[in-house]
């Protein structure tokens, strides 16, 4: 079995060699120099190749095509990734409670990596301020320490809320302009902050620019702004991103 994470970074001349790997088994390879070179088919034995990626428009169609199957993982439920959670505080030899696995789980993005983060966090918290058990209290408080709100939101997806709430109204307002606001780059926002945004329902991209959602001001504790109605009742037109 041969995996390869994030395979759309692939180089184009290590896909070419994957191809005939993928279909026949068997590998083309030049051997020597110049004039001398020659083909050599090696044979290889049968394998299952298996990519991963987050951005499957990237690849090329002619390696998306040649898998046999294409799946999209969805994001972990809260009871999974409890499960998670306490399996690997038993790794840790860590003492932790349903509750405090909960706290852990509901504010892990829907992602295990992230929640095997936040758990040993909090378990070095624990050590530090308790005798190393986890509580529901005690995780909660840990996590309120990391700044990692009951959402999972960081102060890095609170900074962009914020800007987007109260310097521009709740938008729209172009991801440029939220750039060189927040100074981060464009990609760090669009690949970083905002799909998990995105997937609260905190945010939605336009044709304007990037709106803030009711539901983004409820959770920052801001009133939503009332729509200011169109001239002569007709819908404004809309704008060009920045």
């Amino acid at each position: 079995m041969l995996f390869i994470d994030e395979i759309h970074r692939l180089p184009r001349t290590v896909e070419e060699v994957l191809y005939p790997a993928m279909e026949d088994y068997e590998i083309d390879l030049v051997i020597g120099k110049g004039p001398a070179a020659r083909a050599v088919k090696l044979p290889i034995p049968r394998f299952t190749l298996i990519g991963a990626t987050t951005r499957v428009g990237l690849l090329t169609a002619p390696l998306r095509d040649r898998f046999g199957l294409l799946h999209h993982v969805a994001l972990y439920s809260d009871a999974d990734l409890q499960q998670i959670v306490e399996a690997s505080a038993r790794r840790l030899e860590t003492v932790i409670d349903a509750d405090g696995a909960r706290q852990i789980a509901s504010r892990s993005r829907g992602t295990p990596r992230v929640a095997n983060r936040l758990l040993r966090r909090v378990r070095d918290y624990a050590l530090v301020r308790g005798d190393g058990d986890i509580t529901g209290a005690l995780a909660d408080e840990a996590l309120s320490t990391l700044e990692i709100d009951a959402l999972g939101l960081d102060p890095s997806d609170r900074r962009y809320l914020d800007a987007l709430c109260r310097l521009f109204g709740g938008g729209p307002v172009g991801v440029d302009t939220l750039s060189a606001t927040l100074n981060e780059e464009r990609d760090t926002l669009e690949d970083v902050l905002e799909p998990f945004l995105l997937h609260c329902g905190f945010l939605q991209r336009t044709a304007r620019g990037r709106v803030a959602t009711p539901a983004a001001f409820a959770h920052l504790g801001l009133p939503a702004p009332t729509p200011a109605p169109a001239p002569n009742g007709d819908s404004p037109l809309p704008g060009l991103e920045d």
